[in-house]
C-alpha cells in the first residue's frame, strides 16, 4: 500500500485551482497489477471544464514545488502515452475527482518501482501522444503542473476507508 498527499504547486497563484487530496496505490504481489484510488478536491466547479492529465514523474523532489519532479517516469524510453505512470485524463465533477483504476502498468516492486517518485496533476488534458510534436510524445502537451505529491509506503487503512467511496459511485 502507498499514499501520496496532494499539495498545490508551490507557485501560489490565485487564478489556478488549489488541488488537494490523495492518490492511493495497492499492489498485492510483485507481478500483480497496480490499482489506484484518486481522491482529489479543489477543481473549478464549472461543469464544462476539460480533463486533467495525471502522471507519475521521475523524482520525488518537491524542493521547487512541482517543477522539481523531473519529467515523466519513463524507464523503458518509450513514447507517451505508454509510460508506466501515464494515467490518462480525469474529468472533475463538482470540483472533485473520485476515481478507482485497476490494471495499471506501473509497479511498487523491483527496480522499476514508483515508490519515492511523484504524482503530478497537470493544468490541461493529455493529448495521448497525438499532438504531432515532440512535447506530445514526451508529456502529452498536458501543460503546467497544478499539484503534486511524493509516493510513500502506508498501511491498508486508508485504502480500505476510501475504496467504498469510489466503488459505490458506479452503482448509482
Amino acid at each position: 500500500y502507498a499514499s501520496c498527499e496532494m499539495k498545490p504547486s508551490s507557485k501560489i497563484n490565485a487564478d489556478k485551482p488549489q488541488v488537494t487530496g490523495q492518490v492511493l496505490f495497492r499492489q498485492c504481489y510483485p507481478y500483480g497489477r497496480l490499482e489506484a484510488i484518486f481522491d482529489l478536491d479543489g477543481f473549478p466547479l464549472d461543469p464544462n471544464q476539460s480533463g486533467r492529465a495525471i502522471h507519475i514523474h521521475e523524482l520525488g523532489d518537491l524542493s521547487n514545488g512541482c517543477d522539481s519532479t523531473g519529467g515523466h517516469y519513463n524507464p523503458f524510453s518509450v513514447n507517451h502515452p505508454r509510460h508506466p505512470g501515464d494515467f490518462g485524463n480525469f474529468f472533475p465533477k463538482e470540483g472533485k475527482i473520485r476515481k478507482y483504476k485497476a490494471n495499471l502498468f506501473a509497479t511498487m516492486f523491483g527496480p522499476y518501482s514508483i515508490m519515492g517518485r511523484s504524482v503530478v496533476i497537470h493544468e490541461q488534458e493529455d493529448d495521448m501522444g497525438k499532438g504531432n510534436n515532440k512535447a506530445s510524445l514526451e508529456n502529452g502537451n498536458a501543460g503546467k503542473r497544478l499539484a503534486c505529491c511524493v509516493i510513500g509506503i502506508c498501511n491498508k487503512n486508508l485504502w480500505e476507508e476510501k475504496l467504498p467511496e469510489v466503488s459505490d459511485k458506479k452503482k448509482r
